[in-house]
């Protein structure tokens, strides 16, 4: 049996956060859990973080704060869909355990430099990532791969063509999707495909565990803010589905693409451009000059973009989890 895929989760807590949370700190080896500015401020997503991790007794994994906002823009937070705590819903005190002192980057350059095969799993801005990137480019080369909620295949859900995620902190983007680390997008043209209905709360419901009941009191809150919000049957977890992809790959789909970040359109800033027709990609032994349909040399695929979800599987995931959880 494989040992279990050492990781650092990078998250803004956030409701669909906390499930991703939930979901590594019960199947894979999380060495630690960063922090960023992103769904909330890091003040609030840090303590959102600290607390999950006490509701599931794994105070053992260490929290570290990160950047409090993007490379070059303002921090875009997302109240109305998790609230002004980044984490509304839930009546939980405060946490008694703390964040460590060392800074989230310094922590993620210091564990890929000294622990072999580290997957990092950003699942909010990727400032922190793209700074360690900055900080230490040797660590390219030993990061395992990133396997990342954020981006889109097809529409955005922040502006028309940008995903939240990438939308807060497209510069940081850019460098880490142009970074040469194997990369496993879960964009939100896969993210929308794990929507938990009233349904299904009600069968998370029935699980008499602490988790299950504040996985209930997470998704009662997102289930209201994602209707009122964005008129929305059901909650998207986004972010559990990047997890979901490392603990059980057969659960998606997915094709290898191309795909970089668009910087400086009036209109697609934050954009995946996905090349997922592979014209970028130069045919070897062609003179791209003598064709007027290859008159640009391009780059082969530089990740896997997910495009399906079990999603069946993955509740049957999630709720196993959840009866296994205090």
């Amino acid at each position: 049996m494989e040992a279990r895929r050492k990781i650092i989760l990078d998250c803004d807590p956030g409701h669909d956060d906390a499930f991703a949370i939930i979901l590594a700190a019960s199947h894979l080896d999380v060495l630690g859990v960063t922090t960023i500015g992103g769904n909330c401020c890091l003040g609030n997503v840090t303590k959102n973080a600290l607390k999950t991790l006490e509701v599931i007794d794994r105070t053992d994994i260490p929290v570290y704060a990160g950047h409090s906002r993007p490379m070059v823009a303002e921090l875009v937070t997302a109240p109305q869909f998790h609230g002004e705590s980044g984490l509304d819903g839930p009546v939980l005190p405060d946490p008694v355990t703390a964040p460590q002192k060392e800074h989230a980057v310094d922590f993620i350059v210091e564990t890929v430099k000294s622990v072999d095969g580290v997957t990092l799993v950003p699942t909010g801005p990727l400032t922190n990532i793209a700074a360690a990137l900055n900080r230490a480019p040797e660590i390219a080369g030993r990061i395992r791969e990133i396997c990342l909620m954020g981006g889109s295949v097809t529409f955005g859900n922040w502006t028309p063509a940008a995903e939240f995620n990438i939308f807060v902190d497209p510069e940081a983007a850019y460098r880490v999707f142009n970074s040469g680390v194997p990369i496993k997008m879960s964009g939100v043209n896969l993210t929308r495909q794990c929507a938990v209905s009233r349904e299904r709360v009600d069968e998370i419901a029935k699980i008499p565990t602490r988790t299950a009941k504040f996985a209930v009191d997470l998704l009662n809150f997102f289930l209201g803010t994602s209707k009122e919000a964005a008129s929305l049957p059901a909650a998207n977890l986004h972010d559990a589905c990047a997890v979901a992809w490392l603990i059980r790959p057969e659960l998606i789909t997915a094709a290898p693409m191309h795909i970089t970040v668009e910087l400086k359109g009036e209109f697609t800033r934050g954009m995946t451009v996905c090349d997922y027709r592979h014209l970028r990609c130069e045919t070897p032994g062609t003179d791209v000059t003598e064709s007027p349909t290859m008159g640009f040399r391009g780059e082969r695929p530089n990740a896997e973009a997910a495009l399906r979800l079990d999603f069946p599987g993955f509740m049957d995931l999630l709720i196993q989890t959840l009866r296994d959880c205090p």
